[in-house]
């Protein structure tokens, strides 16, 4: 509803009747429990109420809170809608818009979805889908994702947050329900709209502030919105389920239940990928999914030494993160051939409940080397490659899965990168110049369009000519150029001291009156040629070359980031770009869209775990991309 900024009217203070009566209509409509106060001299509001109403009151909407009109136009018939938006603050923090009232319904603002979880149902989804939610897509029924059973509350007419499965426990999307999901028995084969997106992370009042300052990014995990267990179960879940069955568009996809060969078969034959594999229903005990998580981390370190054997640790950069080294290595390897194995082979069913343990256990047996962190994140790193149970392992069929851009790597340790058709591209950027209107005299002596667009080297030659037509050249010094009135007027600032000394001298030198007509007397354009692409190819577009930026950046505590933009100008693509940075250093990503880029063009940023300056520079001069057009910014530095 806010991909286009709304008109705000000016903010006035709320005042105590009618903050009482929005935090009330909250409490009633999303059916919270008020707390009862316990102590003896708990006091009383004018009501008569307890301060147990009161605290919950301020947790809803904070004292000093302010509110304001609004106007905005939504749909593709540009449906104008009115509203109120409050305005509160947590903590002394920023003030943000908390909650949004539009046709008499209170709907919370992600920060408040943030400040207080559990205020309504959520729903997940995969993070592609989150993505083109953020666009103004609504959420499919087959995109309803850990469920079901979904939560209780989730009935038609609802407002819900949504979370990817990617990062289950924070909500980034508010939106309403379009048919009854509680009584949903099965999403596969599902047809039709299931949530309507009203507001998200990134939206117009996500980012709107009284001081212009941009939104504030989410946590990177809360509580209170789901467990902790659960969470690397979503996570594992998600990397297991195939995008195919959780797109945005209302069709059908069958399972492929057929096998793909992968190196280090030792001669088994493959079977064909459209022969028909029968399998009956197994019956797994915990051991058994030990074992195959075991073994999926085996088959992982064997495929890497037959596949990357001159590579320095065989392609694996250390240290490997918790949730690189379950996406990349662990979940393309278990054998999960139905959705009965799928729903078995997870992380809670095995002795170890949680990725971390599962680590601890393999270090024990000395298969690799791990370290917990400040944070209490365990991260390997080193492997031993020369372990028996890993040179030893005989590789096993595994099942086949479309390679998805929420997976880094498929079974045969190929990235998704294969149908990148950016990598070996030729780029050449091209700086075109088109004359102002105060210069078009210089080109009738030449017959040229000052409408065009010239490279600097052409207009040289232009330039020189109508000096010649107009005998400004000095005969006594070729290398000084009179000046005229049409030139006095179009290139020379009277109030400048050297122009005024210039024009009263009457002449400059010819190559800095060519300079300057050049530099100061024509737009400035670019285009983006790509490898036999000629400038009548492409449109030019106006301005200076655009650069791809790079920032450093800590998040939540010690921890860097690396953000990557500004790629579509260099026909980058931001998400198989992403898949292979995934691999290359071993890390999570995610792409999402640029805080304050166009809704209708969007830019997308990559956020990378760690400082990977250097990898990101090696994956885009792969590309094409020079290192001259990467800007670098280290905002992990502090300021002396």
């Amino acid at each position: 509803m806010f991909k286009k900024k709304p008109n705000i009217k000016n903010l006035a203070p709320l005042r105590s009747s009618d903050r009482r009566k929005v935090t009330d209509q909250i409490i009633s409509d999303y059916q919270i429990q008020v707390p009862k106060g316990t102590e003896s001299n708990e006091q009383e509001d004018g009501e008569g109420q307890s301060s147990g109403i009161g605290a919950l009151r301020n947790s809803l909407l904070p004292e000093g809170a302010l509110s304001a009109k609004f106007t905005t136009t939504v749909g593709q018939g540009l449906k104008t809608v009115h509203g109120v938006i409050y305005v509160g603050a947590y903590d002394g923090q920023e003030p943000r818009v908390l909650w949004v009232k539009q046709e008499e319904k209170l709907v919370p603002t992600v920060y408040t979805l943030w400040r207080l979880p559990g205020i309504i149902p959520l729903l997940h989804t995969i993070g592609i889908v989150v993505e083109k939610m953020r666009g103004g897509a609504d959420l499919m029924t087959p995109g309803l994702t850990l469920g079901p059973p979904f939560p209780a509350k989730a009935t038609k007419g609802a407002i819900v947050a949504i979370a990817s499965y990617e990062n289950p426990s924070v909500p980034v999307i508010v939106g309403e329900c379009e048919i009854d999901v509680a009584s949903l028995a099965t999403v596969r084969g599902s047809k039709g709209h299931a949530v309507r997106g009203l507001h998200w992370h990134g939206d117009e009042i996500w980012s709107w502030s009284r001081n212009s300052r941009p939104g504030t990014d989410p946590p990177d995990r809360l509580t209170g919105w789901y467990e902790d267990h659960d969470i690397e179960n979503a996570e594992l879940r998600a990397a297991q389920t195939g995008v195919e069955d959780l797109n945005m568009k209302d069709s059908d996809n069958d399972e492929d239940d057929g096998g793909i060969p992968v190196n280090g078969m030792n001669g088994q034959e493959a079977e064909s990928e459209h022969e028909e594999v029968q399998r009956e229903k197994r019956e797994w005990t915990t051991k058994d999914v030990d074992r195959a998580f075991r073994n999926a981390f085996l088959y992982a370190m064997h495929n890497a030494i037959e596949t990357r054997k001159s590579e320095l640790n065989h392609g694996i950069e250390f240290p490997v993160q918790q949730s690189a080294f379950i996406s990349t290595y662990i979940l393309p390897y278990l054998p999960a051939f139905t959705p009965d194995d799928s729903a078995n082979l997870q992380l809670k069913k095995t002795s170890w409940k949680n990725v971390k343990k599962f680590i601890k256990v393999l270090d024990k047996e000395k298969l690799l080397k791990s370290k917990e962190r400040n944070g209490g994140e365990t991260v390997i790193l080193d492997v031993d490659f020369q372990d028996a149970a890993i040179t030893g392992f005989v590789p096993f069929r595994l099942p086949r899965k479309e390679t998805s851009s929420t997976n880094g790597t498929n079974a045969g340790g190929d990235s998704s990168t294969d149908k990148d058709n950016s990598i070996g591209q030729t780029l050449k950027r091209v700086q075109l110049l088109r004359p102002k209107e105060k210069i078009a005299p210089i080109f009738a002596p030449s017959s040229a369009d000052s409408r065009s667009l010239y490279l600097p080297t052409e207009l040289r030659p232009i330039i020189t000519a109508y000096l010649e037509s107009e005998s400004l050249i000095s005969p006594q010094n070729k290398r000084i150029a009179r000046i005229n009135p049409i030139l006095a007027n179009a290139v020379f600032d009277p109030s400048s001291a050297v122009d005024k000394e210039a024009l009263a001298k009457g002449s400059v030198p010819r190559d800095v009156l060519i300079e300057r007509i050049i530099s100061h007397c024509c737009a400035p354009f670019y285009t983006i040629l790509r490898n036999n692409e000629t400038r009548d190819d492409v449109k030019p577009k106006s301005g200076t070359p655009p650069n791809i930026k790079i920032t450093h950046e800590t998040r939540t505590g010690s921890k860097t980031a690396t953000k990557i933009s500004g790629l579509e100008a260099y026909y980058v693509q931001p998400t198989a770009l992403a898949d292979e940075l995934q691999k290359s250093c071993a890390s999570s990503t995610s792409v999402n869209q640029l805080v304050g880029s166009s809704p209708k063009n969007p830019v997308m940023e990559i956020m990378v775990q760690g400082p990977q300056r250097d990898a990101v520079v090696k994956a885009l001069e792969k590309r094409g991309v020079r290192k001259e057009w990467v800007e670098f910014l280290d905002k992990t530095k502090k300021k002396k």
